[in-house]
């Protein structure tokens, strides 16, 4: 059965499906001899891909993992500046490559999803899925009506934003523990929320995405997804 093309490259393993378009895009990308298209469709059991010259890999299994990300990494697989990436905290998987599904700051930490999966992906990080997502937030501040205030904003930075729900886990003095879930994976949503309400974040874990919760997954530990966890996920993505 055909499928296209950058949905072959990215079930290899070998990049993320946006990843796959560029290279199309870029013209590094040959089918049977030819110089592939973006949106060309191909066998992947007959066809002969090479990205650069390289055939891709076949037949690669489909691999779930979750990752309690620590703080110091950053969500990437490679980074300019040489700080440690997250693939770094990733042994034994036998040589099988896998991408973080959204992103965690450098200074965040909890759970994040990997994998090889790139039509999974594109779907958890399309907009209009306005996936769930619940973080562990602690605050340096005025925690008096904290809640309210989160729950009430409309937009960061002039960037319009879905509302929040908030609950208030303890306060003491000027501190205070929330639970806070949004609906959308803007760019340190919940930093610039918290900045413009007064209060300072010292911690901030995802604690749930979506289906999976991250439970007692030890930090800078990863573990595959069980059945259970990874039939909810693609029933619900």
């Amino acid at each position: 059965m055909e499928e296209r093309v950058q949905k072959i490259i990215a079930a290899s393993g070998l990049c993320s499906r946006r990843a796959a378009e560029q290279l199309l895009e870029s013209g590094r990308v040959f089918v049977d001899g030819h110089v592939a298209h973006l949106g060309e469709k191909a066998d992947p059991d007959r066809a002969e891909i090479t990205v650069d010259g390289r055939p891709i890999s076949k037949n690669v299994p489909a691999v779930y993992i979750m990752l309690n990300k620590p703080r110091g990494y950053v969500t990437t697989l490679s980074d300019e500046k040489g700080r440690p990436v997250v693939t770094d905290l990733l042994k034994g998987l036998g040589g099988v490559r896998v991408f973080p599904v959204g992103r965690l700051d450098m200074d965040s930490e909890g759970l994040l999803l990997l994998t090889n999966d790139g039509e999974l992906m594109q779907k958890l990080l399309h907009p209009s899925h306005e996936i769930e997502k619940t973080y562990f937030v602690s605050v340096y501040g005025e925690p008096s009506g904290a809640d309210r205030r989160l729950s009430a904003l409309r937009e960061v930075e002039g960037e319009a934003i879905r509302p929040a729900q908030v609950e208030i886990l303890r306060r003491s003095g000027r501190t205070a523990d929330l639970l806070i879930t949004i609906h959308e994976g803007k760019n340190r949503q919940i930093r610039k929320m918290c900045g413009s309400c007064g209060l300072m974040v010292k911690r901030l874990r995802r604690i749930r995405e979506h289906t999976l919760e991250l439970g007692e997954l030890p930090v800078g530990h990863w573990r595959y997804l069980t059945e259970s966890e990874l039939a909810k996920l693609l029933d619900r993505a």
